[in-house]
């Protein structure tokens, strides 16, 4: 669940970090839900007062939802908690190490591909199931690590890497996809990696 709060002027204000003060209301958690409540006009009834509710609400939502994930993946980096590479992120799998994999959305089909063999060999070993999740591009992930070129990258196991895999799940819930299970193989379009052979 998200919490929105009305602000001084009367405005709906995303609170994700449930600390802003005043009255709250909630609302699930996912783009459709918000931009629902914001066109059937939701919020002045929960907020029992005229409150305005920008028309691009679930975008901004999303904009800070993914700066937010961007921002904790770049301290988990900090902290020694990212692989980045191909190579490195394909070591990270198998040792188990890994709690989840970030592809860009230019990553190719065949790094996407080798990636996935490499999940799919850790739970055949007994492993942990390991889901890959496409939320960004190569530039923002670029920014967020520090790095040029970041087309694969690993979120590690740790305290920062356990707070940014948070945050990237939440992203992709958000946005209504689903993350590639290496127990399910392809998910559809919505920003999950594709499981592709």
């Amino acid at each position: 669940m998200l919490r929105f709060v009305a602000g001084p002027d009367m405005s709906v204000v995303p609170d994700l970090k449930r600390k802003l003060p005043g009255r709250g209301c909630w609302v699930t958690a996912d783009r459709v839900h918000i931009d629902q409540a914001a066109k059937k006009n939701l919020f002045r009834r929960a907020f029992k007062a005229d409150v305005t509710v920008a028309p691009d609400l679930g975008a901004l939502v999303d904009s800070l939802m993914a700066k937010s994930a961007l921002g904790s993946l770049g301290l988990a980096r900090k902290a020694g908690r990212v692989a980045l590479g191909a190579a490195k992120v394909d070591s990270a799998v198998r040792s188990g190490e890994a709690l989840l994999v970030l592809h860009a959305h230019e990553a190719s089909d065949d790094g996407v591909r080798k990636i996935a063999q490499a999940r799919r060999a850790t739970v055949h070993l007994g492993g942990p199931s390991i889901d890959a999740h496409k939320l960004f591009s190569e530039a923002e992930m670029g920014l967020a690590l520090g790095g040029t070129n970041v087309i694969h990258a690993a979120v590690l196991a740790g305290d920062a890497g356990q707070a940014a895999a948070k945050r990237m799940v939440a992203l992709e819930r958000f946005r209504g996809g689903f993350p590639d299970s290496p127990l399910t193989g392809a998910v559809a379009e919505g920003g999950a990696a594709e499981d592709t052979e």
